[in-house]
């Protein structure tokens, strides 16, 4: 089934809660549906995007051509062998009730990414991550609709190419596929990572045992001291993607600056958190108009009510510059601007 809106509203399909409009608006519940979706685009000259939550996208004008919601929201166990789950969950799940799913059903591995907004068609594609867990240690593989042939087909993980906050559907499947469900490969008898940030002090404060549900809320309680909730002011999470330089400019970064925390990637590499970066360059806290930094977290860009996508995006520009004039380090954006 196919619902198709003119000129339907973007404002609940974003988090930033920008009142944006698509020309036409697809709810997709059947993924067989797709083919008409995609032949209406073809035939009116009319550009796609899909849209889960949009809590990774910053809209600076309407969209003009056909925003794609996936409504299909399935999640099936599709086999069990020694422990190790086989989960099968369609793309429209939102990607935090997938994981409340696995934590009630004592199944080890996202737990760490609790509380991160977006569908499970989006996990993939940005490889999401948080707490030392990323998508991909989890995906067995994605099945997609392929615009090319207009075939429904399945890749498997090591083909994906997974990296840091990428994927091969944000680079040679751009533009060409539609993720439609993911398969992810889950343990019963896994173990917690404690090891990011102060989710392990935060565990002990609370004193709870260690376990999946005791993670699981102690990471939610995190993100919500240092992250708006959307419905009250709105923002795309994490702004910017944490660079990873070689050791000799961290280590030179960690001279003028011993209280920062570094992360080694490998023997040559290091991330540095890029909400350190741009507090450090004094951004914290700004504000212009409605657009502004979160006081509690630098990393996060937020619409008071009444910006644009515009003057946020110019608002990341300057902060960009700014940080590069100050570390040599120039910042990516990891939301996607439409």
């Amino acid at each position: 089934m196919i619902n198709l809106l003119a000129g339907g509203s973007l404002k609940k399909f974003n988090t930033f809660g920008f009142d944006v409009r698509a020309k036409y608006l697809a709810e997709v519940t059947n993924v067989a549906n797709l083919g008409v979706v995609m032949e209406f685009c073809k035939e009116n000259s009319l550009k796609w995007l899909v849209v889960g939550e949009g809590s990774n996208m910053l809209f600076t004008e309407d969209f003009d051509g056909v925003v794609i919601t996936m409504a299909n929201r399935k999640i099936e166990i599709l086999a069990e062998v020694d422990g190790w789950v086989t989960l099968r969950a369609e793309a429209g799940v939102v990607w935090d009730d997938f994981v409340d799913y696995c934590v009630k059903n004592g199944l080890y591995g996202v737990e760490n990414l609790s509380g991160i907004p977006g569908t499970v068609g989006a996990s993939p594609v940005q490889n999401i991550g948080a707490y030392g867990a990323e998508a991909k240690d989890v995906i067995r593989g994605v099945e997609y609709f392929s615009i090319d042939d207009g075939c429904l087909k399945f890749i498997d993980v090591e083909d994906c190419r997974f990296t840091y906050r990428n994927s091969i559907f944000k680079q040679e499947l751009a533009g060409r596929v539609v993720v439609t469900a993911v398969l992810f490969k889950m343990s019963r008898r896994g173990m917690l990572n404690l090891s990011y940030g102060n989710l392990e002090e935060k565990l002990r404060q609370s004193g709870e045992s260690p376990t999946l549900e005791a993670v699981r809320n102690a990471v939610i309680e995190i993100r919500r001291a240092k992250l708006p909730e959307p419905s009250e002011i709105g923002s795309a999470g994490s702004f910017f993607q944490n660079p990873i330089v070689p050791i000799e400019v961290a280590e030179r970064i960690r001279g003028n600056y011993p209280e920062v925390t570094l992360y080694p990637v490998d023997a040559v590499k290091v991330k540095v958190p890029a909400g350190w970066l741009i507090d450090k360059s004094g951004w914290k806290g700004f504000r212009r108009g409605d657009a502004g930094v979160y006081p509690h977290q630098a990393l996060v860009l937020v619409n008071y009510g009444g910006a644009t996508g515009a003057e946020v995006l110019a608002l990341a520009r300057e902060i960009r510059d700014d940080v590069k004039s100050k570390f040599g380090i120039e910042l990516s954006f990891e939301v996607n601007v439409i």
